[in-house]
């Protein structure tokens, strides 16, 4: 019994520091790091919270449906797409200096969502909308107008290790004695 509940505790530490420890990534680690678009593109990013964006189909008359789901919503057909806490990202370009299109789905480059450094959050880069009601916004996507639906704003994480190396010489003291 011993032995077993010593292989669950090592099974669990290894599967724990084998996972990414995600921090957000903000505008200060963006502009001390200096990254090219060929860098960025080098990075691996992921969603901070569950996201869904969703868009009503009888807005647009009768539009076809490319990806996501239909459901009925008040008696209206929507399309939605879910993002899960998260789900891998990948930078595509720079819409504005410091705006980031970041793609988590492999349909093509069209299917983005923008995030940007929002200043009253100490400049973490958080998903950016054309209009903001509480906590849902009007995005584009897949160059369609889409609703978000989160329990807070999204944020960009990457997996940032830190390591702090320093370098100690050394020696050891041999000692001296009075002479007689």
């Amino acid at each position: 019994m011993r032995l077993f509940q010593i292989s669950t505790l090592l099974t669990i530490a290894f599967l724990t520091s084998c996972s990414p420890q995600l921090s957000v990534f903000d505008r200060k680690l963006y502009e001390t790091q200096k990254w090219s678009d060929d860098e960025l593109k080098r990075i691996q990013f992921y969603l901070s919270e569950d996201l869904t964006i969703y868009r009503y189909l009888d807005e647009e008359g009768g539009t076809t449906i490319t990806s996501g789901q239909i459901k009925m919503v008040d008696g209206r057909k929507t399309e939605q797409i879910f993002f899960p806490q998260r789900t891998p990202g990948v930078f595509l370009f720079r819409p504005k200096d410091d705006h980031f299109a970041i793609s988590f789905e492999g349909k093509g480059d069209a299917y983005y969502l923008t995030f940007g450094p929002n200043p009253r959050y100490s400049g973490q880069y958080m998903l950016l909308a054309t209009e903001w009601d509480r906590k849902t916004g009007t995005v584009t996507y897949a160059g369609k107008k889409f609703y978000t639906s989160s329990e807070e704003i999204p944020r960009l994480l990457v997996d940032l290790k830190r390591e702090y190396r320093t370098t100690t010489q050394g020696r050891t003291a041999g000692g001296r004695q009075v002479k007689q």
